[in-house]
């Protein structure tokens, strides 16, 4: 079995002449959680589509688990799962159909009983036969995160999994990756504005500038090496 989550090697995404991503190497192990960061236009978007199989890469490979994304694809997608608040579920179904719909696209076995499970754990019971587009943004977020983990997913990818919560729900939601993480030894990779967010879960981060890496590492191992007194400087200088 591979000892990395995520390797990739000489990766770069082309659009209309425009470089994207440039020649990007990195690697994450298996079971921890990690962090990606970097401005508007940096390049996570694009980098989060291609781990995801949504977006052909220009050059470069890429491996998930040890498979390769481009020749294993369907093996690897169900071992994957991703949830952002920019990216809604159906609107006009209710959050039990919308997790259905999901546990069988996944092949999910005794999916009622899955549900049941994730949705107390996620504080979700109540809203069960509420149509998606009706809940809060809160409450979309914890449905999403269900959604994210009705495979019980050995990568988990999450873009900016706290954006619009509020204190509260925030720490609900950070503990519970955090708990998850560690009961299935699986892999998290956390792309975020938050920077005690980040800092707080994250074992190694990579920092994206103009689609090239610059930074890459521990945050203590990168703050002593690059003589930042915070994280905050050390993320503002990169």
């Amino acid at each position: 079995m591979s000892n990395f989550s995520i390797k990739v090697k000489n990766l770069s995404k082309v659009y209309n002449n425009h470089t994207v991503l440039h020649n990007l190497n990195f690697s994450f192990e298996e079971n921890g959680i990690f962090g990606l960061l970097g401005r508007n236009g940096a390049g996570k978007t694009t980098l989060l589509g291609i781990l995801m199989g949504l977006v052909t890469p220009s050059s470069g490979e890429v491996l998930i688990l040890g498979k390769n994304l481009k020749k294993q694809k369907y093996a690897i997608l169900n071992k994957i799962n991703f949830q952002s608040p920019y990216v809604d579920l159906p609107k006009k179904m209710t959050v039990r159909q919308n997790l259905a719909f999901y546990s069988r696209l996944y092949g999910i076995k005794n999916f009622k009983k899955n549900l049941l499970i994730l949705s107390d754990e996620l504080r979700i019971n109540k809203l069960l036969n509420k149509s998606f587009g009706s809940l809060s943004a809160g409450q979309k977020t914890r449905v999403s995160l269900c959604k994210a983990l009705i495979n019980k997913p050995k990568l988990l990818l999450l873009d900016e999994p706290t954006a619009s919560l509020d204190p509260e729900t925030s720490i609900f939601v950070r503990k519970y990756l955090d708990n998850y993480q560690k009961a299935n030894k699986s892999t998290i990779l956390l792309a975020s504005h938050n920077l005690n967010e980040v800092e707080s879960m994250c074992k190694k981060i990579i920092i994206l500038k103009s689609g090239k890496i610059s930074a890459e590492g521990k945050i203590s191992d990168l703050l002593k090496s690059r003589k930042h007194s915070s994280f905050e400087k050390l993320f503002l200088e990169n």
